[in-house]
């Protein structure tokens, strides 16, 4: 797969767009034309050449934007990215998972040598040439979670597991959907799950965290998660809504295909060796109205699941204000024709 670099912007005049073949592979989340939670976990295997499925880390045309948003937004607000002490295992243990699966699979990007603890590492999109002394902190310019996470798309919770539980103990969040890893830092898997309505009194957070707690090394896991956005911000933390809330009031029929976008997180888990710490990477993929409805399958089918999701779950998406502008807009597209089963385009 051949990836051409996009110059972009996700804040501001908003420059981001996907092309035709990012389109195409965009994680569409709905298999069938409702929704309700579930816990919808699958093994993390290659699937689909050409799709986000295939690689470990997906890397994309949106790459390299990504990595420079990333860095604006620690360079404003550096609680964004936090480890407590004793995760700094996990970190190597992180950073060894990433560097090894990107260093494999986009070798004509990333390259990996390693001489003992010595190792040498080359990422050409961003222009990084590093050699340092694996599990030596002081040989990387920061902690090895945070160096190689700057370098990786998607936002990572590193997950303690002690007591049955497990417990956000570090991170890296900067493209969030309205949560904060300032406030959830500590916390365990029940506590930053709390506001999340239905699914507590479904059981599914009992079930996903007694599937969590097995997950072993070398069988990693995933799941989808989506939302809607207006305009292509990674940034929707709780410590800007001042900056972004404002935006929803500004969407109208007139501008609904290119303000509004659906939000999906490609949520994995894996299981790290030396730390037993569960990594929880969540990467975030956007797509405008206008370009999801060039697919009609999925015109029709997000008309459908919008339309009849239940008020609690649109208002905790952020939605419900709007929700009858975008069913309206939706509409246009829907002509009430059947839809396949699954995700992907006819």
């Amino acid at each position: 797969m051949t990836i051409i670099f996009r110059e972009e912007t996700f804040r501001d005049d908003f420059t981001f767009r996907n092309s035709p073949e990012a389109v195409k592979r965009f994680p569409f989340p709905f298999p069938e034309d409702s929704y309700m939670y579930s816990v919808n976990l699958e093994p993390h295997k290659s699937y689909r050449p050409g799709s986000v499925y295939e690689r470990t880390f997906d890397v994309d045309e949106h790459y390299v934007s990504e990595m420079r948003d990333r860095a604006r937004v620690l360079a404003e607000d550096p609680l964004r990215c936090q480890s407590l002490p004793h995760m700094t295992l996990a970190g190597w243990d992180l950073l060894e998972l990433i560097m090894t699966s990107k260093a494999e699979e986009y070798p004509e990007f990333f390259e990996l040598h390693r001489d003992g603890t010595k190792w040498h590492w080359i990422n050409r999109p961003l222009g990084i040439e590093q050699k340092f002394t694996f599990l030596d902190e002081s040989t990387l310019p920061y902690g090895p979670m945070e160096y190689i996470t700057r370098q990786t798309q998607g936002d990572f919770a590193v997950l303690d597991q002690r007591d049955d539980n497990l417990w956000m103990d570090a991170g890296i969040v900067t493209t969030q959907a309205d949560w904060s890893l300032d406030f959830d830092i500590g916390m365990n898997f029940f506590e930053w799950h709390a506001p999340v309505p239905k699914a507590h009194e479904m059981g599914i957070f009992q079930r996903a965290l007694k599937f969590l707690l097995n997950v072993q090394q070398g069988s990693p896991a995933r799941r989808l998660n989506w939302t809607m956005t207006v305009n292509p911000l990674l940034d929707t933390s709780p410590e800007n809504y001042h900056k972004w809330g404002v935006m929803k009031k500004d969407l109208t029929l007139e501008n609904m295909g290119q303000m509004m976008h659906l939000r999906v997180e490609l949520q994995t888990f894996f299981r790290l060796p030396r730390s037993n710490a569960l990594v929880f990477p969540i990467r975030c993929y956007l797509i405008k109205l206008d370009e999801l409805v060039t697919v009609p399958k999925w015109a029709r089918r997000f008309h459908r699941v919008v339309r009849d999701l239940p008020a609690e779950l649109a208002t905790y998406k952020g939605f419900i204000t709007n929700r009858p502008k975008i069913v309206e807009w939706l509409s246009r597209y829907d002509d009430g024709a059947p839809t396949s089963p699954g995700i992907w385009p006819d």
